[in-house]
């Protein structure tokens, strides 16, 4: 498909496989129960941030970027920062728990830790990486995952701020809990479970 001299075909493939790979995985969880005490704004843009330089990064860099991060240690190292987060909310005795921010300084840079450490070696990132070497236009490609994850991330952030903040701080705070610690459950047991195939 092409607009002029503009072929739209990277735009299109590289929306759509993030969208569908990311509807409903983790990262959209975590920006919903991140989103659910702290600014929409900074939680928007810290997820925008670190999906724009990790993904950035890939379809720019290329397969040279994975070949000087070991993948086992980012997924271990996030998946127990992820854990951190969730005993550390649920032990918390004081009403405020470690989700609730005002500074939207302190959410944003979280927010950007968090998203950046679960993209690093993600399904989406190396997607894009393959699809940039594909097409032979990273621009489009990166064009394409940006706007899906804008409208990902959008969504996740309206779920968490308009939809979420309605429920008792108490479920609020075992619920966000448990998704944080499975979470890090969950990648500490792809990191295990990739490590030995």
């Amino acid at each position: 498909m092409f607009m002029g001299n503009v072929d739209l075909i990277p735009l299109f493939a590289s929306f759509s496989m993030v969208f569908l790979a990311e509807l409903g995985d983790k990262t959209q969880i975590c920006t919903v129960m991140l989103s659910s005490k702290s600014s929409a704004f900074s939680i928007f843009l810290g997820a925008m941030s670190a999906f724009f330089i990790v993904n950035g990064l890939s379809v720019l860099l290329g397969r040279e970027l994975l070949n000087f991060l070991p993948q086992v240690i980012i997924s271990l190292v996030a998946g127990l920062i992820f854990i951190f987060f969730g005993l550390i909310s649920l032990l918390h005795k004081n009403r405020e728990t470690i989700f609730r921010n005002t500074n939207i300084k302190s959410s944003f840079i979280k927010t950007f830790l968090l998203i950046s450490l679960m993209e690093l070696g993600d399904k989406t990132q190396i997607a894009s990486m393959l699809l940039a070497a594909q097409f032979r236009n990273p621009l489009m490609v990166l064009a394409g995952v940006m706007l899906a994850f804008s409208i990902l991330t959008g969504i996740g952030v309206f779920l968490g701020c308009k939809i979420l903040r309605f429920m008792p701080e108490r479920y609020l705070k075992i619920g966000s809990s448990a998704v944080f610690i499975a979470l890090g459950a969950l990648i500490i047991f792809e990191a295990i479970t990739n490590f030995q195939t």
